[in-house]
């Protein structure tokens, strides 16, 4: 892959026009074919991006989460197609918003109990907090209320609140990004007898030696954390630190969804792990067909009208991931079956089983420039194959 050098003037452009750093590892055939660290963790105080810069990877949680669940399904602990409410009670008897023969909004038993593989692809009903529809305002309220009255969230307190408001459409109908994987996180708490960091620290971090990927950063790290910037549309970076607070040791919330941090080498370890088979350095995590299960997309056509972000054209959603299922419609020349999501703050990841390929890209921005720097990082390292 000797075109990779590529990339580098690629990330200076980057860099150039957006975040204050960014850093990109490429891992081939085993071997790290390619890294690169560019510009500062934070301006003020000089310090460059580095091989232990810590990361806020946000959705990138996810893949982990699923990944955790999905090892679960291996042992014979759930079935994708089982009702949710048999191993998490508060899912029974699910109210969803409707509406009547007047136009008005109502709330209506739901017509079947959510599955667990509706978590898996974000067609439970469940949403995140906002203000596009009923079930957003009152997932809002819910959680400022508990935060007013200073109650500390968890993820159970976080599942058993989400049950108790009605869905915004009827489970398995429609695709909706939202509290989905958090809820899995739950499950998977109540299927292993464990927390879900110590689920992920046991089973995954640790035969991975992921040394820095954490729901809470240890006081000893806190200076190797990446500085998270707003950029106005003038272009000016300004710090960022209304997120933060999740991360600190007191919190008790482990977001199955957005909460991890981590860092280059150790999110490379484990989408390499993923690329190469569900195995990496001798050790195996997961089983290669349930890998090829959560690259496989699950979402039927009646999906794609709420599935339609613009740079994700061509792809698909599977158990937790994107995936490339028409090229030509994407305009990507990666293969049919690639996989991965992304973060907020517009960290990435490509993960691609057949070529025995993974790529993690790291930077700390809002708005996050995705849509433009994520389809140029996956043709250039297409192209260089």
């Amino acid at each position: 892959m000797e075109l990779l050098h590529r990339l580098h003037p690629l990330l200076n452009s980057f860099v150039e026009k957006g975040p204050a750093g960014c850093s990109l590892a490429v891992m081939h055939e085993g071997k790290k074919v390619f890294e690169s660290h560019v510009g500062y963790s934070d301006l003020a105080l000089k310090n460059q991006i580095a091989e232990d810069t810590i990361y806020r990877i946000f959705s990138m949680t996810k893949v982990v989460t699923c990944t955790a669940a999905l090892m679960l399904f291996e042992r014979g602990l759930f079935l994708l197609n089982d009702p949710l409410e048999d191993y998490l009670p508060e899912f029974k008897n699910m109210q969803v918003y409707g509406y009547d023969e007047q136009g008005e909004l109502v709330v209506l038993p739901a017509k079947r109990s959510i599955l667990i593989k509706d978590l898996f692809t974000m067609t439970s009903g469940l949403t995140y907090s906002g203000e596009g529809n009923e079930t957003e305002r009152q997932v809002m309220a819910a959680l400022k209320q508990k935060e007013e009255l200073g109650e500390n969230l968890t993820v159970r307190t976080l599942s058993k609140t989400l049950a108790n408001i009605p869905l915004a459409f009827e489970p398995g109908t429609k695709w909706c990004y939202g509290f989905s994987h958090d809820v899995l996180g739950a499950l998977i708490e109540v299927l292993s007898g464990k927390s879900l960091g110590e689920f992920f620290q046991v089973e995954i971090f640790d035969p991975l030696k992921m040394k820095d990927t954490f729901f809470t950063i240890p006081d000893n790290k806190k200076h190797r954390l990446a500085t998270l910037y707003d950029r106005s549309d003038e272009g000016e970076l300004i710090k960022n630190e209304r997120v933060d607070k999740q991360f600190q040791p007191s919190v008790t919330f482990e977001s199955g969804g957005s909460g991890l941090l981590s860092t280059l080498d150790d999110y490379s370890r484990f989408a390499y792990m993923l690329a190469n088979g569900g195995e990496f350095e001798g050790v195996r995590i997961i089983g290669e067909k349930t890998i090829h299960l959560m690259g496989t997309n699950h979402l039927q056509p009646e999906h794609m009208e709420q599935y339609n972000w613009g740079y994700l054209a061509g792809y698909g959603y599977g158990l937790g991931v994107r995936t490339l299922v028409d090229p030509a419609l994407s305009g990507i020349n990666s293969n049919i079956g690639e996989f991965g999501w992304s973060g907020l703050a517009g960290t990435w990841v490509l993960i691609d089983p057949k070529e025995k390929l993974s790529a993690v890209y790291m930077q700390q921005m809002f708005p996050n420039f995705e849509s433009y720097h994520q389809p140029r990082l996956r043709a250039v390292i297409y192209g260089a194959l």
